[in-house]
């Protein structure tokens, strides 16, 4: 999730730990409304700010590669209101993951059990097609800023499935060194960024070359990390180690980062304006970034382990 810097109406975050969802207040970061009765677990999280509605993929009890009772839900949230007003039954397609918004106006969402990329007519929240993600191990997707192509990172396959979204059509795999656990891409619409889930490093695929072109050590990162996300102008890129408890942050490409050691379990992220929201699921922190000090500002609570953040 991303924003820019200006005034929020509210905040959500995704307590996966809690299973529950909740909304805090944007500027002194209170819990203002607790939703839950959700299956395990509510997982990721897409914001639609012109429509006032937010969706939340309920996963499954358990954790990539190992869970057992996959869900087959994506939940509704209305932003105004502040309630659960639905669910999208994405049935036969199973543990849902990530989503993005596509350029068409179409949600896409990986469904790893079932090897399939779901799209989502949000007119009508219906399941309108599936698109072969060539594994059942796609973990985590993201959408070239173009709009033309789309990437599922298949964690232990230690792959990128290469998708043409215009088509809906698997083109093939670009195979990387290690197993993988994020991704994220460049407004070159061609520079592919993934995280190792071995080792703590990214690597660089070259979208064109259909190959791995560089290797970078995340420098005082203990562990492998897991979440890549870039901020709305690309200029800054964060990297999120949950297994270390870290973030490493790149400025203006990948010859300048700082790696800051955070609360227990980092996950995702949300920008704004000049600030880094992070996640902690393992101990329900959530810490704010200075991204121009390179320091973190603030620290506050919001459940007990949310992984997701957003501003609306």
């Amino acid at each position: 999730m991303t924003t820019n810097g200006g005034a929020a109406r509210g905040m959500i975050a995704v307590d996966k730990i809690g299973t529950q969802v909740l909304f805090l207040n944007p500027e002194t970061f209170e819990t203002e409304v607790v939703l839950d009765g959700f299956p395990k677990t509510v997982h990721e999280l897409l914001i639609v700010p012109e429509t006032g509605l937010a969706y939340v993929p309920i996963y499954g009890d358990g954790i990539h590669g190992r869970n057992p009772n996959p869900g087959h839900l994506l939940s509704i949230f209305d932003l105004n209101k502040r309630t659960h007003v639905g669910d999208i039954d994405l049935r036969p397609y199973i543990a849902p993951h990530t989503l993005k918004l596509g350029p068409d106006g179409l949600i896409y969402v990986t469904c790893e059990n079932s090897a399939v990329v779901a799209v989502i007519d949000r007119a009508t929240h219906k399941v309108v097609d599936a698109i072969d993600s060539g594994s059942t191990n796609g973990h985590r997707l993201i959408i070239a800023p173009d709009g033309k192509r789309l990437y599922t990172e298949n964690e232990e396959d230690g792959a990128v499935s290469v998708i043409d979204l215009p088509a809906r059509k698997l083109l093939g795999k670009i195979k990387a060194p290690e197993a993988l656990a994020g991704i994220t891409i460049a407004d070159d619409n061609r520079t592919i960024v993934v995280v190792s889930d071995e080792s703590p490093s990214i690597f660089l695929i070259d979208a064109e070359k259909g190959e791995v072109t560089r290797t970078i050590p995340l420098e005082g990162a203990p562990k492998p990390a897991q979440i890549a996300r870039y901020n709305d102008d690309y200029s800054v890129l964060a990297v999120s180690a949950v297994g270390g408890d870290s973030l490493t942050l790149f400025f203006g490409g990948f010859e300048n980062q700082t790696t800051l050691m955070l609360g227990s379990q980092p996950m995702d992220m949300v920008y704004r304006g000049d600030d880094l929201f992070v996640a902690c699921q393992g101990d329900g922190s959530v810490h704010i970034v200075d991204l121009p000090s390179r320091k973190v500002r603030k620290v506050f609570q919001a459940g007990k382990g949310c992984e997701s953040l957003g501003f609306f």
